[in-house]
């Protein structure tokens, strides 16, 4: 099936994502990287609404935009109306209403992307910047993107996702996405943020045991923001480093052609020895070069719906 045959209003999530259209997005990607110019959509605009704090997301979706000639609107949710009491669905009408494509959104509520998907009199693209503990699709897509340039095929390679995995959308989504690929997932950290849900996918077991047979070391932040008042309370930076961190001791052990990605922000000297983050065998701002690119295959996805509606 080709991609023409998928496109979509939205792109929110990976959970109903097949392989195939995850590799077709992945191959756009590489495309635009190597330098495709961009489709001539008929006029379009774009308004990014970030319901929690963002660098990477939001200035890499801004320059996606910009690589595809969208107009972007300005939109600040800290002075916007949703202070006022108006639901998200009224600011997206009203978005819609004066001519805005895609609204590109980031929002602490998990799924809050359901209900909105379903109404027909909503025509406006959403993409998913980011839900709550939910999902990161674009994040997915540009970590996936970055293994593929790195091992072409996912079939049998080994992944350990390392850290707050409870909390972690981008846990759930590389997660889902590594097993339809036919990669072999594994997990290791604190225990007590490891869901069982994530066993579907993968092996938990321990950080020393595993790392010397990974292909990929997938660190995650630990989400301080999603932490309870008392598992808060109990952390320690420097004891999470030490049992559970990619120290430069640990690193020793990885094996020569292993990669480590890192959705970032890095917390250095916590899931990671800061003089590994620009080492030889960090992909991390790899990643973020990647992501410019992911997101405009994602933004020209839902373009290409609206141009055959």
């Amino acid at each position: 099936m080709m991609m023409a045959e998928r496109i979509q209003r939205n792109l929110v999530t990976v959970d109903h994502m097949e392989a195939d259209d995850a590799l077709d997005l992945i191959h756009e990607a590489q495309a635009y990287k190597e330098g495709k110019k961009p489709e001539l959509f008929q006029k379009a605009y774009a308004a990014n609404l970030f319901f929690e704090d963002s660098t990477r997301t939001k200035c890499s979706f801004q320059m996606a935009e910009h690589k595809l000639n969208m107009d972007t609107i300005n939109f600040d949710a800290s002075t916007s109306s949703v202070n006022k009491g108006e639901t998200l669905y009224d600011t997206l009408k009203t978005l819609e209403s004066i001519g805005v494509n895609v609204a590109v959104i980031r929002h602490p509520e998990t799924e809050y992307y359901r209900d909105l998907c379903k109404r027909e009199d909503l025509k406006i693209g959403i993409v998913n910047a980011g839900d709550g503990s939910g999902q990161h699709p674009s994040q997915c897509l540009l970590d996936m993107m970055t293994i593929a340039e790195e091992f072409k095929s996912f079939n049998d390679l080994k992944v350990l996702i390392v850290g707050d995995i409870k909390h972690s959308r981008v846990a759930r989504s590389n997660a889902q996405m590594l097993y339809s690929l036919g990669a072999k997932v594994f997990f290791s950290g604190p225990k007590e943020w490891f869901d069982s849900d994530f066993e579907k996918y993968g092996t938990y077991g321990d950080l020393d045991t595993l790392l010397p047979d990974m292909d990929v070391i997938n660190l995650l932040r630990v989400q301080n923001e999603r932490l309870n008042d008392t598992e808060g309370m109990n952390f320690d930076s420097d004891e999470y480093h030490q049992q559970f961190g990619l120290t430069k001791e640990r690193a020793t052990q990885m094996k020569p052609k292993a990669i480590i990605i890192h959705p970032a922000p890095v917390n250095r000297g916590v899931e990671i020895d800061s003089d590994l983050v620009e080492g030889p065998q960090s992909r991390i701002f790899e990643q973020m070069k990647n992501g410019v690119y992911a997101r405009m295959a994602i933004l020209s996805r839902v373009l290409r719906y609206q141009e055959v509606m």
